[in-house]
């Protein structure tokens, strides 16, 4: 799932290819919105909200949408070909004079008076990349549930909005605990740091095109997407379990020398599960 750092960049690129442009174009490719014509209107601003996109047009209408899992939006040129996979699963298009931007695989997609974005972000924890960050905000609302699992209550966007299954597990891993901590027995010491660690790592990738962890030329996270290889700092073997009720994927990794607290046993069959991963750095 794209996260904080991942929806920043998208919605620059929304912002600098439409912003301040009438639409030459407009199509909906969903039922609910397949009559709504833009044409016409100018493109205001597009600006994120943890891991939510807010496009606003004049005459006060926003469209909000959320990339889950495999979303996105890609910004063509005049002429160029649409590359970000089939035509069927296009779920947007906005165009200018100069610009394309076509949203694929959106599985959220509305229109909404713009006075009316609260019902949708509303609910959201303070923003790690946004204008109304509160560190002490948002620490006291991981820390709210002291029974709960510390990656669950990371995860959770009305804690904090911005993190997902790759700052989780490099958060943790920075902190030298398990995803499995109970929040409240989260040491003072490092609780105070969250916060701050939280934002520096995604400010720190906001511009960048590969997300960078370990301060390392070789190697880009410490543990997301590294097991079974061994961990950088003692080379024990980097695991990796499903974390939650299992009704999403939601793949943590963690070295089990550097981190301390609960975990899944390995052999575990219902929530453990090692495998390779894509990456090979």
């Amino acid at each position: 799932m794209p996260e904080g750092d991942t929806v920043w960049q998208a919605a620059r690129r929304l912002h600098e290819a439409l912003a301040g442009k009438p639409l030459t174009r407009s199509d909906f490719r969903v039922p609910k919105y397949a009559t709504v014509d833009l044409t016409g209107r100018r493109v205001l601003n597009t600006i994120p909200r943890g891991k939510h996109l807010l496009t606003r047009f004049e005459g006060g209408l926003t469209l909000h949408t959320h990339l889950r899992m495999e979303g996105t939006w890609k910004v063509f040129g005049t002429g160029e070909r649409w590359r970000g996979g089939p035509a069927h699963q296009i779920r947007a298009v906005l165009g200018t004079v100069d610009r394309t931007a076509v949203g694929y695989r959106l599985q959220v997609l509305e229109l909404l008076r713009t006075t009316e974005e609260e019902r949708v972000v509303g609910h959201l924890g303070p923003d790690l990349l946004g204008p109304d960050w509160d560190p002490g905000r948002a620490l006291a609302n991981v820390l709210a549930d002291p029974a709960r699992e510390l990656g669950e209550a990371l995860l959770d966007q009305r804690n904090l909005a911005g993190i997902g299954n790759v700052y989780k597990s490099e958060l943790c891993f920075l902190l030298g605990v398990t995803p499995w901590l109970p929040a409240g027995a989260l040491p003072a010491d490092r609780a105070e740091k969250l916060p701050g660690l939280a934002k520096r790592l995604l400010e720190a990738n906001r511009d960048r095109p590969v997300r960078q962890t370990t301060g390392l030329h070789r190697y880009d996270l410490f543990v997301y997407g590294r097991a079974p290889r061994p961990c950088l700092r003692c080379h024990t073997p980097v695991r990796v379990a499903d974390q939650g009720d299992g009704t999403q994927e939601r793949p943590t990794y963690w070295c089990p020398t550097c981190q301390s607290g609960p975990a899944p046993a390995p052999g575990s069959p219902q929530r453990w599960r090692d495998k390779y991963p894509r990456r090979t750095g």
